[in-house]
């Protein structure tokens, strides 16, 4: 796959949205180490794909919205699904990939998943030697498949908004975080009233302005702790009213707590 350097933006990206996307029939299974802000471009394959971050954090843009998992999540991608990687401090990526007639999950749209140790090791496993066709391989398979059947979906993704209403306020807490401002003064700062902008957040992501900013405040500090800040600074610059707060919503959303995830990473 070609890939691409780009800088660390303050939002979740559009690599999707490219003009050129590249048709790959196989869904590639490999393992490969990309870079701080390193890209792969948008893309579709007939076959799903697991997609895993070993170390680092990896967000996966689709024209639905951004989906992002560290270490303890992965992320699925079905069929035919344009999507782009971008990789959020070092990345070793494992990908997965997966016949269209083999769908352990039912999905036929993307998620975030739940990975315990075991699957992980069977990721990373699997992904080792990809040109390996010994009936062990088969195996090795058969197994990681049941234990994605075992996963829990996790609501870890930032929807795109379609309505430019929508956009505007989403843009606003993209590009500050920290911002503390309620609905009613984020929409008075874009010409639109409260109860249109919560209905427009129902609508259009199915969860109320809130949960959407905990998302967003989740993906960006993520991305903060992928280059190697401090706890209690990715607390401040993602708007907790402290560490201790930060840290428990941290560990209900990723299983752990930023201190771990960032000596797994």
């Amino acid at each position: 796959m070609r890939q691409n350097s780009a800088a660390a933006g303050t939002g979740p990206g559009t690599g999707a949205e490219a003009v050129r996307v590249r048709h790959t029939p196989a869904a590639p299974t490999r393992a490969q180490r990309l870079l701080a802000g390193q890209r792969i471009d948008a893309h579709r394959h007939d076959e799903h794909q697991i997609v895993h971050a070993g170390s680092g954090v990896v967000a996966v843009t689709t024209e639905a919205g951004t989906w992002f998992a560290p270490g303890t999540r992965a992320i699925w991608i079905p069929a035919g699904t344009v999507h782009a990687h971008r990789a959020h401090g070092r990345l070793d990526l494992h990908l997965v990939g997966l016949p269209a007639d083999t769908n352990p999950l039912g999905l036929d749209t993307p998620a975030v998943l739940s990975v315990g140790p075991l699957l992980r090791e069977l990721i990373v496993a699997y992904t080792r030697d990809p040109g390996d066709t010994g009936p062990e391989r088969g195996r090795l398979l058969a197994v990681l498949c049941d234990r994605l059947r075992a996963s829990a979906q996790q609501p870890l993704r930032l929807p795109a908004p379609a309505d430019p209403r929508l956009a505007a306020v989403c843009a606003l807490v993209h590009a500050d975080p920290a911002d503390t401002r309620t609905l009613a003064a984020l929409g008075a700062a874009t010409g639109t009233s409260e109860r249109t902008l919560s209905r427009l957040f129902r609508r259009e992501f199915g969860m109320t302005f809130p949960q959407w900013r905990t998302q967003s405040r989740l993906y960006h500090a993520l991305r903060m702790l992928a280059d190697d800040l401090p706890v209690t600074t990715v607390a401040h610059r993602c708007g907790w009213s402290s560490a201790s707060a930060f840290i428990e919503v941290f560990r209900r959303a990723f299983g752990c707590t930023p201190g771990t995830h960032n000596r797994r990473a």
